[in-house]
């Protein structure tokens, strides 16, 4: 478990390290050599390592001979004891981009996939010591959780109508979901997942056309079934209109050759060409 340890300033000690270093030259210059060496190895190695600066949003993680001492976490210049050995940790935010790869969706389809992750260390003792490398930790199980959430959803409804989620439509619950999957995967590791969002998704090469050719069907059949049903509507009102002000008397086939040519002129792709009839009604 992470514990957080105060250091004190480094500026006195500095002042005792450059006070036994121009002693210790006094002392060599004045005929003490040994007495003046003594004095600068002890302050070149026992005094000067234990000296560290820390940058803001950093920490250094503290081990005497193995044992875990505590984590200073303030910013600033600090002695501490110099058998102390000094691992550095950020905390800053990291952003994560996994590379697009290839997985497939709920319903098989293979898919092109790929996330950005934006995650911070959380406990520095986890992160230093419950894992080899946390970095390349983070990037395998990110990838781990983004595989398993695509297998989780279809890319779309066209196959399965009853799918309330999926990837290409539900980004805020996909997305939450992805954040909860890696962070289940990160506590090992005293990570916490700031934010997780797909940011590539596309079919793969291999089906993408048919796919298109799919959708474009489904888009085409869903604008027909609303041409035809406001069609039907049109001619429905006008055959009404029509025998309410008795403006033509239309027997069976006269009826079904009026809503046949509506009904072409309505549904018809292109403008309808009219035909100039020179005979009599009938003809």
């Amino acid at each position: 478990m992470e514990k957080t340890i105060k250091s004190p300033s480094g500026w006195l000690m500095l002042l005792v390290l450059f006070l036994m270093l121009v002693g210790g030259v006094a002392l060599i210059i004045s005929g003490s050599v040994i007495i003046g060496i003594i004095l600068i190895i002890l302050a070149a190695f026992f005094i000067a390592p234990g000296f560290i600066a820390i940058e803001p949003n950093s920490s250094r993680v503290m081990t005497l001979f193995g044992d875990y001492v505590g984590t200073v976490k303030d910013s600033g210049f600090f002695y501490t004891n110099p058998f102390y050995t000094k691992r550095k940790v950020s905390l800053r935010a990291v952003n994560l981009d996994i590379p697009t790869i290839k997985v497939n969706d709920h319903q098989g389809n293979p898919l092109m996939i790929g996330a950005v992750v934006m995650y911070r260390v959380k406990d520095t003792f986890k992160a230093a010591f419950a894992v080899e490398q946390y970095p390349q930790f983070v990037k395998i199980q990110s990838e781990a959780a983004l595989r398993m959430l695509a297998g989780l959803y279809p890319y779309d409804n066209l196959e399965d109508e009853n799918a309330t989620v999926t990837l290409r439509t539900s980004s805020d619950e996909v997305n939450n979901k992805l954040v909860q999957e890696i962070s289940e995967r990160l506590e090992l590791a005293g990570i916490e997942v700031i934010e997780a969002r797909i940011n590539n998704l596309a079919y793969a090469t291999e089906i993408a056309q048919a796919m298109l050719q799919r959708q474009q069907a489904t888009a085409i059949v869903a604008a027909r079934s609303t041409i035809v049903e406001g069609a039907v509507g049109m001619v429905e009102m006008a055959l009404e209109h029509l025998s309410q002000r008795n403006i033509i008397e239309l027997d069976d086939e006269k009826r079904a050759a009026m809503v046949s040519n509506l009904l072409v002129v309505l549904c018809g792709d292109r403008n309808a060409q009219p035909v100039l009839n020179t005979g009599t009604l009938h003809q």
